[in-house]
This record gives structure tokens, sequence and C-alpha cells, in this order.
């Protein structure tokens, strides 16, 4: 059977676990080779790059702090050297913090990490790859459902980094459409995984604003992300697809 994405180069970051780490295996499942960074969790990284190879794919983990945007070139760079070029970013990088704005107790230094992370990264990743991506370019922007709607107290300032990537999505893919570059974003909506497992005492809350009522799970994120990163998604720019079990409905 043919492979889709057969000789193509993806780069994921934080790729290591959870939505990222089953981007990287769907994306591999189709013939693309596939690089991940990781911030801290080398051996999850490694384990997984081992996972990919298995299938037949030329595969490397990079260490990066998105939370660092003068250090995004520096990974392109060094991903385009180990690879040759690069034809699909899937920036899945992201931390969530929580705080009530009138919390005195809230983390400031958190909350600003966070805006470094889910948005000045994720703004310096793209910048780097849009300088060498061509022709069929794929850009694919891991958001949150709570990108459009903040349905709990305590979440403005995620729920806020989130809205600015589907706004910088729809802006990037005017910018990029002239290269024949697709930008789109996937919105997960309540995702088991460790930033948000589904036995948590925050999950029943979440379920309940389902129409499925349930939880999904990080390989039915990764889906919405191979379609959008396949030749099938070939027209399809500036959109968000929300993969999160009616949460938005």
């Amino acid at each position: 059977m043919s492979k889709k994405l057969a000789g193509k180069v993806a780069l994921i970051t934080g790729g290591s676990r959870g939505i990222g780490a089953a981007a990287a295996h769907a994306l591999a499942d189709d013939g693309a080779n596939v690089a991940v960074t990781y911030a801290a969790s080398a051996d999850k990284a490694n384990a997984l790059i081992r996972e990919l190879e298995a299938k037949g794919v030329r595969a490397a983990a990079f260490q990066a702090d998105q939370a660092d945007s003068a250090k995004a070139e520096e990974l392109i760079k060094a991903v385009v050297q180990r690879f040759g070029k690069l034809d699909i970013l899937v920036t899945n990088a992201g931390v969530l913090t929580m705080g009530k704005i009138d919390d005195p107790a809230s983390d400031i230094a958190a909350l600003g990490r966070q805006l470094a992370v889910n948005i000045s990264g994720v703004v310096a990743t793209v910048r780097a790859a849009a300088k060498i991506m061509g022709e069929g370019g794929r850009i694919i922007t891991v958001g949150s459902c709570l990108g459009e709607r903040v349905p709990f107290p305590g979440i403005a300032d995620y729920s806020a980094t989130k809205a600015a990537i589907a706004g910088y999505t729809r802006g990037w893919a005017r910018d990029l459409g002239p290269k024949g570059i697709t930008v789109n974003t996937v919105q997960p909506g309540p995702i088991n995984t460790d930033m948000n497992p589904q036995d948590s005492d925050f999950a029943a809350p979440q379920i309940a604003q389902t129409a499925l009522g349930r939880y999904g799970t990080a390989r039915e994120v990764a889906a919405a992300v191979a379609f959008l990163a396949s030749p099938d998604a070939s027209y399809i720019t500036g959109s968000a697809l929300d993969v999160d079990g009616g949460f938005n409905a």
C-alpha cells in the first residue's frame, strides 16, 4: 500500500509523549521521516525514536525548550542538516498553568512562561520554518477548544494563548498561501494525556461538556494531524479542526 507521506520530513515539537508522540507515530505510519523535540524527557524521546525507526523511517530527537524563542532558528537548521529539508511542522509543545486574574497567590512566573511557550515559541518556530519550506509545505498548530470559549474559571491565560494561536494560524495561512504552504490548527478537547488525565478530579465536569460523554485519545487527535499533513488536505488552509467530542458544539 502506498504511503501518502513517503519521502516527507516532519518536525513535531513536544513530541516525546501524549499527543506529540501519537502524531509522530501517525506520520511515520504514513511514511514520513520524523524529528521530535523534547524539553526534559530524553528517555521517553529516545524510546519513541526507536519505535519510529522500527517502522522503517528515519527519526531523531532534539532537545529544545520552546520558551527560548531565540533557539527556534537553530532547531530548524539542525533538522534540515539531519534530514535535508522540512515539509511538515507540527507545533505541539505547550504548557497549562491555571490561576484566576484576582488570585494573589497566582504563580506569575509560571503564567509568563506559559505565554513564552504557547505563543512566542510557536511564532518563532513557524517563522523559522517558513523560511525553508516550499510548495506543498504543511504547518499544523495544536491549539485547544478552550481557545474558542472559556467554560471554567481560572483558565483565562491558557485560553488566551490558544485563541492567539488560532488567530495566528488564520493570518499565516494568508501569508504563506502564495508559497503553496497550508496552515491549519487542530483544537483538542478533553484528551487523556499527562497534562489532563481522565482520572483527575477535574475530569467529570469536562466530560459533562462533551456531546459524546467521554475523553478523547491522543490517537484521535493524531489522526486529524495526519489528515491535515496529507495531500488529501491540499485545499484546506486557515481552518480550525475541533477534535473535542462535541465540547464546543
